[in-house]
């Protein structure tokens, strides 16, 4: 086959070479539109020779995309996507998250750590895509979310590049970013006076930097985003009804309703009642402590009640081992290890106690707080027949004197060696 540019015999002849070299390369850059992906993207135009393709992952943040992606192009990208990954979020990420009962330190419901994987996974499928050769993020150097971006792409894909402005370039704050966005032309939302760094999703919003890097401020109230203040709630509680069906969230009051609708209408609810505000000190990955305050409504009425319909349907030991398990979990989602032989050890594993796990669970909300207070199941283990403390024909109370002779003959034994010395 010959070349048409130099007529050669060559496959690839020198010409075609030359082309290649200087051909542009291609970045794709998690991009979300806020201060520091938008100085990321003026900064990545002046500091490399390459083409940016932009990627917005809408996992369910409250923004204009339509914005997001013009200010994208007006910025210098190259191209602007923005992809939808609410309903992949919620089915793929979620969902296994709360049936395994993962909560990061008793306190974290994982909400960014959730969705940085997801994110990964499509920036290297658009870097296939596009034929870019780097990922770009906007991740700090101390942060967690520097893990968990990089190691999903080097697990999804170890060939391509990884560049982090923020461990190379010269800006040192968020005041800097802000500086260089006002020096540059780059339309930022954030000021020196209201300058916290947020992550939101269809399931939380997290809220850091400001005030809150000192643990003796109290947060204030204007924080509050997907949530009303606890002094604000309504005085009347509201019931809802909540389906599982093998553990998954299924229907509201009765009504089959797809995970989108279902979270989204919790979070209403949760919201409006001042359900799900957290604000924790939280252990790093990278060794250091954070403070941050996370509003999750929704999450925290389904967390609550997946718990009251597995105290139903699971045997003990079935929960204590599950409890030990979710603690795992939770370290791994944290880490940033999703895409993991171990997590796909523990799905298995979660899936198959989470089998008996369908039925309902009313839900109290009052004031801040989320109470299951009824639930009934087809796979209940409890019986009000041998649960009562009238006569049965199951259990009969004189076993119960043998039954303690032998339970407690190792500490009966212990007792009179102790005696004999």
């Amino acid at each position: 086959m010959k070349c048409k540019g130099c007529g050669t015999g060559k496959f690839v002849c020198r010409a075609q070479r030359t082309v290649a070299i200087v051909a542009r390369e291609k970045a794709v850059l998690a991009y979300s539109g806020g201060l520091d992906t938008s100085v990321i993207l003026k900064w990545l135009k002046e500091s490399y020779d390459f083409d940016v393709v932009a990627v917005c992952c809408d996992a369910g943040q409250t923004e204009d995309f339509d914005a997001i992606e013009k200010k994208a192009l007006a910025t210098g990208a190259f191209k602007s996507v923005v992809l939808d990954l609410k309903e992949e979020f919620i089915t793929d990420y979620i969902w296994p998250t709360l049936k395994a009962g993962a909560i990061y330190e008793n306190d974290y419901l994982l909400g960014t750590a959730m969705a940085r994987p997801l994110m990964a996974k499509h920036l290297v499928e658009t870097a296939k895509k596009e034929g870019a050769v780097y990922i770009v993020h906007g991740c700090t150097g101390k942060g967690n979310d520097q893990v968990r971006f990089e190691t999903a792409v080097r697990a999804l894909n170890p060939d391509l590049g990884i560049i982090a402005p923020w461990r190379v370039w010269d800006l040192k704050s968020r005041e800097d970013c802000i500086a260089y966005a006002e020096k540059h032309g780059v339309p930022i939302a954030q000021t020196a006076e209201k300058i916290y760094s947020r992550d939101q999703n269809i399931w939380h919003i997290s809220h850091e930097g400001g005030n809150l890097e000192n643990p003796w401020n109290m947060h204030l109230d204007d924080i509050h985003v997907m949530s009303a203040p606890v002094e604000k709630a309504p005085d009347k509680a509201v019931f809802v009804d909540i389906d599982f069906e093998k553990g998954a969230p299924a229907g509201l009051n009765g009504v089959p309703t797809p995970p989108l609708e279902l979270l989204s209408e919790l979070n209403r609810l949760g919201g409006e009642n001042g359900v799900g505000t957290v604000d924790i000190v939280e252990n790093r990955l990278v060794g250091m402590k954070s403070r941050g305050v996370y509003e999750t409504p929704g999450g925290t009425i389904l967390y609550k009640a997946h718990s009251g319909l597995e105290k139903l349907v699971l045997d003990r030991d079935t929960m204590a081992c599950k409890n030990i398990a979710a603690q795992k979990y939770s370290q791994l989602v944290y880490d940033g290890l999703w895409f993991t032989p171990l997590r796909e050890a523990l799905d298995a594993f979660v899936n198959v106690t989470q089998e008996a796990v369908t039925g309902v669970v009313r839900m109290k909300l009052y004031k801040g707080g989320a109470l299951p207070v009824a639930s009934k199941s087809g796979n209940s283990l409890y019986s009000e027949d041998f649960a009562t403390f009238g006569e049965d024909e199951v259990f009969d109370q004189k076993d119960s004197e043998g039954f303690i002779n032998l339970f407690s003959l190792p500490l009966k034994i212990r007792a009179i060696q102790q005696r004999r010395k």
